[in-house]
């Protein structure tokens, strides 16, 4: 029997077991738009944020200093991922080379880091709801607490009914959300400074590039992560690839290419349209800088743009958080009801639901509160919480290479260079962290004891029911010792 004909045999076979499991369904295009997906909205609000701490040239220096962070991260990640194609990602990376501690804190980070992002960008959509009526004139008031609300409930039913539609749906506005920023940069003739753009604030003034020193440089950084956070989240979907170790290297490398291209273009274009001091505060910067144009034309497709690449992200993170949250209870490290998968849809629709509600709860914070500077809290620590999982990711990968090392399994990718990406990785997660230590130290703290406590939790309550013997599921042999 061929190999086409035994897979559908098997796809029967599985469905009428208990034991579900998700469907193989996705392409590097899925990935793609998963992983530039979640990550795009950086480039129309958050990253703005760094020009606050350091200024224009601190927040470009940021962008590609944080660039080359990601670039090692998504390298790491498509060589791991290629050996171990898992539900959970970097969970489940951390469960086969480290151990169930470490693995429970990596699957803690991915969910905390995905649902703040998910609110944040809820936040953000009722947002930038509210004031397109306004531009459009409705003369009515609106609040932005239904459409944040709303946002979350629709896109959790989407990725309730499946990941193919639900990343197809990515794939196609994070495409247009992106073409709205070349739009911008084409609209304005941004070849041209001499034209629409101001540049002279940044050619004659170090003041206004660089007002607080080399400092403000570092803490920018903090903030410059915003340009590319998420795009690790494509191991997450590994498991419901046709071909993980295809389809995850493809589409990850060639999203962090295209965010690189984003994250320089959104730059180069709010430095010659919008000042510094207010691109610093502002929520919604690229179609702010649309505005400033006059354009009606730019300015609805800045407008469309934000409102799609919110979309795609809080869709994204709803997909990754869940598959995090899925893998740890099926594992026994939370509850196995988490577990479940639906048997219609195949996915995890119980960690899809429970998730739901925490993220409302941090999306209507700011609005409630009327504190729109709570969204950089939220944003803040989505970021820590990343960054307490790229910190591990250095360290384990130099670690998976003494446990597999060349040529001892198959690899569809392989990381060249090693260990040049994963110490420079160890570094610059070191800077970052003292760049966040510099604006949100107390929140820094506090995120820090809530994971320490967590883990105590865990060790005391949970480590028990986590069947040992089950936990080695990659298709690689067991080093010694395991």
């Amino acid at each position: 029997m061929s190999t086409e004909a035994a897979e559908p045999a098997v796809e029967r076979a599985t469905e009428n077991t208990d034991h579900l499991q998700l469907r193989r369904v996705l392409s590097p295009i899925h990935i793609w738009g998963l992983g530039v997906g979640i990550v795009l909205v950086g480039e129309f609000m958050g990253w703005n944020f760094s020009v606050e701490k350091g200024g224009m040239y601190g927040a470009l220096v940021a962008c590609w200093v944080v660039g080359l962070l990601y670039t090692s991260i998504v390298m790491i990640n498509s060589e791991i991922t290629s050996a171990i194609p898992a539900a959970g990602g970097q969970y489940a990376q951390a469960k086969h080379t480290i151990g169930p501690l470490m693995a429970f804190n990596v699957g803690l980070y991915l969910t905390l880091a995905y649902t703040m992002l998910e609110a944040a960008n809820a936040n953000v959509l009722g947002y930038l709801l509210t004031t397109m009526a306004e531009v459009l004139g409705s003369g009515q008031e609106l609040s932005a607490y239904p459409f944040a609300v709303l946002a979350i409930l629709g896109l959790a039913w989407l990725n309730y009914r499946g990941v193919f539609v639900t990343l197809s749906v990515n794939f196609l506005i994070t495409g247009f959300a992106f073409l709205t920023v070349i739009a911008l940069f084409v609209g304005i003739a941004a070849w041209n400074p001499s034209g629409t753009m101001a540049l002279e604030g940044l050619s004659g003034h170090i003041a206004n590039g660089l007002p607080y020193g080399w400092i403000g440089v570092v803490a920018a950084c903090q903030f410059g992560m915003w340009f590319y956070l998420g795009i690790e989240g494509t191991a997450q979907a590994a498991e419901e690839c046709r071909s993980a170790p295809r389809s995850i290297p493809l589409g990850s490398m060639a999203g962090m290419m295209t965010l690189i291209i984003a994250a320089t273009l959104t730059w180069y274009v709010c430095a010659g349209l919008l000042p510094w001091q207010y691109l610093g505060t502002a929520i919604t910067p690229l179609f702010d800088a649309a505005r400033v144009t006059g354009n009606g034309v730019l300015m609805l497709l800045l407008m469309f743009g934000t409102l799609f690449a919110t979309l795609a992200s809080a869709n994204g993170c709803i997909n990754d958080a869940s598959r995090a949250w899925f893998s740890m209870g099926r594992d026994r490290y939370l509850p196995e009801w988490f577990g479940a998968v639906h048997p219609r849809y195949r996915t995890p629709f119980r960690s899809i639901v429970f998730l739901v509600p925490i993220a409302i709860a941090f999306a209507i914070l700011p609005i409630m509160l009327n504190k729109p500077t709570l969204l950089s809290t939220v944003i803040t620590f989505s970021i820590l919480s990343g960054l307490l999982m790229y910190a591990f990711m250095g360290p384990n990968f130099i670690r998976f290479r003494k446990l597999w090392p060349l040529g001892s399994v198959p690899r569809q990718y392989t990381l060249p260079f090693h260990p040049v990406p994963a110490v420079t990785l160890i570094l610059l997660v070191g800077l970052v962290f003292f760049a966040t230590y510099l604006g949100y130290g107390v929140a820094l703290l506090s995120i820090l004891a809530f994971y320490l406590l967590a883990s105590v939790w865990f060790v005391l309550r949970r480590f028990k029911h986590v069947d040992k013997d089950a936990q080695f599921t990659a298709p690689l042999p067991r080093p010694r010792g395991y």
